[in-house]
């Protein structure tokens, strides 16, 4: 069977035909760097790190290009309220960003450019689209593409010219020759920091949010590429907005295929912190250790509208240790590999599932169809194909039983790592969050002894 991806500049699944038969291109946008990563970001790099590892499984030579956007509005503003450079605040979130995802399994892309990197690509670009009649000079000395001369400007977010006109609120009162019009090169201010701006011959200033993704994805898969995602939110105006800049610049189809991983909620509703229901990837990896986290995501289908809750990962962690438990009971080294048997009939289901749109959540079915085989023949094989299956998925490639025995995968270090944090909240008269982590342990097994000697900890 081939594989068949959902285009959602189509709106329909279709066979995948690389423009290489043997190599694949695909580019994600990728974080804003001035906070730590939340579980909506994990969502997306999640989605695609699984796209990436399925096409290795298929063969092909896989170029991924993940960027780091290390320049916009909330980054200045956030540099500019702790007292650091741009580049400070943006390496320090660059290095919390590699430690979440690491935690979770998510390999890195072959490429992670920073859009700092690229100014002189997106400057050549917005001066090709300016000779082209694309872009203008506005009053107010920023660079502005004009939409209505890019013809099917609309297609991909499905709605024409008019009805995105309809829907827009902001008044042209920045310069723009129409709402719709988007920026490419921001005029400096005067009140952002000397390392927010770039001399360029549009004047000083810095580059508009879309453009960078158009530059970094030419300059680093050429003008055209197979694959191209992120967050659904991206759809409109993101990624309209790419396809008209590059091939506004270029003349040619920008990316075969376009993927968007759906909306994340929390406990149903939309994650907001004045809901007070946002969580960083660091708070959730503080009760629940990173192979539950990514098996809970991959238990629903990447475009479907994923719901995020305690309840949910409390019985991902529960059907994780299910598995987990078969493999321990086969007397099997965890290191033992074989090469897949993809014409074994479990193997061949498993294959038919991720061809079919990257449907994780069949797959996921079928490794415990397999979890069942293994806990009542107890077979060496069905175990290392258990093993190797979930290995396609980034699961079930820790030791069975050191897992089972660390309290729900969380290792002994995590486990220090709360109880010094539970005693400095002691020591700061915090008893709510002590309690707190204390709770979050017993819910995994962890119960803590105080004693005058310290704090110890046994599992249950």
């Amino acid at each position: 069977m081939t594989l068949r991806i959902f285009n959602s500049l189509t709106r329909e699944v279709e066979t995948f035909t690389p423009i290489d038969p043997e190599r694949v291109r695909m580019y994600v946008c990728g974080m804003t760097i001035y906070d730590y990563c939340h579980v909506g970001h994990a969502r997306f790099m999640m989605a695609f790190d699984v796209v990436r590892r399925w096409l290795d499984v298929l063969g092909y030579d896989v170029t991924y290009v993940r960027n780091i956007t290390d320049i916009d509005d909330k980054i200045i503003k956030r540099a500019v309220e702790r007292n650091i450079t741009i580049r400070q605040l943006t390496d320090e979130m660059t290095v919390a960003m590699h430690e979440d995802v690491a935690a979770l399994g998510i390999l890195p892309p072959t490429h992670e450019p920073r859009a700092t990197e690229y100014v002189p690509e997106m400057l050549s670009m917005i001066a090709t689209l300016e000779a082209k009649g694309l872009a203008y000079r506005s009053t107010n000395g920023d660079m502005n593409y004009a939409v209505r001369k890019f013809p099917n400007y609309g297609r991909l977010s499905g709605k024409s010219l008019d009805q995105l006109r309809a829907g827009e609120r902001v008044a042209v009162a920045d310069g723009k020759d129409d709402p719709l019009d988007f920026v490419l090169w921001k005029s400096a201010k005067d009140s952002e920091p000397d390392d927010a701006k770039w001399d360029s011959p549009f004047g000083r200033g810095r580059p508009g949010w879309h453009i960078e993704c158009s530059a970094m994805g030419c300059a680093l898969l050429g003008e055209h590429f197979d694959i191209h995602g992120g967050g659904l939110d991206l759809q409109f105006p993101h990624h309209e907005n790419e396809i008209a800049q590059s091939e506004g610049a270029t003349g040619r189809t920008f990316v075969n295929v376009w993927m968007h991983n759906g909306f994340l909620n929390v406990d149903n509703e939309k994650m907001s912190k004045s809901l007070g229901n946002f969580f960083t990837i660091r708070d959730v990896l503080k009760r629940y250790d990173g192979e539950t986290v990514r098996f809970f995501m991959l238990r629903t289908h990447y475009r479907s509208p994923f719901n995020f809750s305690d309840a949910n990962l409390d019985d991902a962690r529960q059907s994780l240790r299910r598995i987990y438990t078969a493999l321990a009971s086969v007397d099997v080294a965890d290191d033992h590999v074989e090469p897949i048997d993809w014409s074994q009939p479990q193997a061949a289901q498993f294959r038919s599932e991720m061809n079919e749109d990257f449907n994780t959540p069949g797959a996921v079915a079928v490794l415990f169809d397999l979890a069942g085989e293994v806990n009542r023949t107890q077979s060496p094989k069905a175990a290392a194909l258990l093993r190797a299956l979930g290995a396609t998925l980034g699961l079930l490639q820790q030791p069975a039983r050191a897992y089972l025995q660390s309290g729900s995968g969380l290792d002994e270090s995590r486990i220090g790592e709360l109880i010094a944090e539970r005693n400095a909240a002691k020591a700061a008269r915090d008893f709510g969050r002590a309690d707190q982590i204390r709770k979050e342990l017993a819910e995994q097994s962890i119960l803590l002894q105080d004693s005058p000697q310290g704090t110890t900890w046994v599992k249950a």
